[in-house]
């Protein structure tokens, strides 16, 4: 039988967490202040997910299977009541199911997945990635540290360049369900192509 652990969850589009990676959030709505009170005075740990778009109660959306479960690794707590938060990516998690709860956040029964071991990407595929990100880059008006960016290590560049890509939701579900490193860099190189030649009004988006 599959070990399970109970989450409380951050359905949040567009925001996604990967093992070993840091997520800035600023926490606002009063639901969502009582889970960080929650979480840091039990586990320290908050649950990210992203619902799925227009599926479901707009308070209560549809959610993904697949999401990412993180430690507040630093707080600030504001005086409005507001926090600054850090969370660090600990794993992946299928839910299972969600609980009927009492508390204003949502809260679900799921399945810690494997941290995949260290993974490298083959030469070609880390050059074409480094390639297909500057231009991306230059044709959005980012400024990137690319000395910077050529340090980092395999893990580290594929997923932070998935985290915070400006995909759709469905684009970045697909990156975050990857089943492997090369998978998911292979994924990134072809999203930025197709974003890249279709931006603006009549902007195709992926399903």
């Amino acid at each position: 039988m599959t070990d399970t652990t109970r989450l409380s969850i951050f359905p949040l589009p567009g925001a996604l967490l990967f093992p070993q990676l840091h997520l800035p959030l600023h926490i606002f709505e009063p639901r969502y202040r009582a889970m960080v009170s929650d979480a840091m005075a039990r586990d320290r740990r908050i649950a990210m997910i992203q619902p799925r778009p227009g599926i479901g109660d707009e308070e209560a959306p549809e959610l993904f299977d697949i999401g990412c479960v993180g430690r507040i690794a630093e707080v600030e707590a504001l005086d409005d009541g507001r926090y600054n938060v850090i969370l660090q990516g600990l794993s992946l998690f299928r839910v299972r199911r969600e609980l009927v709860v009492t508390t204003p956040f949502r809260q679900v029964e799921a399945e810690l997945l494997p941290v995949a071991a260290d993974e490298t990407l083959a030469l070609g595929a880390r050059a074409s990635l480094e390639m297909e990100s500057r231009r991306f880059a230059e044709a959005h008006g980012y400024a990137v540290d690319w000395k910077s960016v050529g340090r980092l290590d395999d893990t580290s560049l594929v997923n932070g360049i998935a985290q915070i890509a400006p995909f759709d939701v469905a684009a970045k579900q697909a990156l975050l369900e990857a089943p492997d490193l090369a998978a998911r860099a292979e994924l990134l190189v072809q999203l930025m192509q197709f974003f890249g030649r279709h931006d603006g009004e009549d902007r195709v988006t992926l399903q």
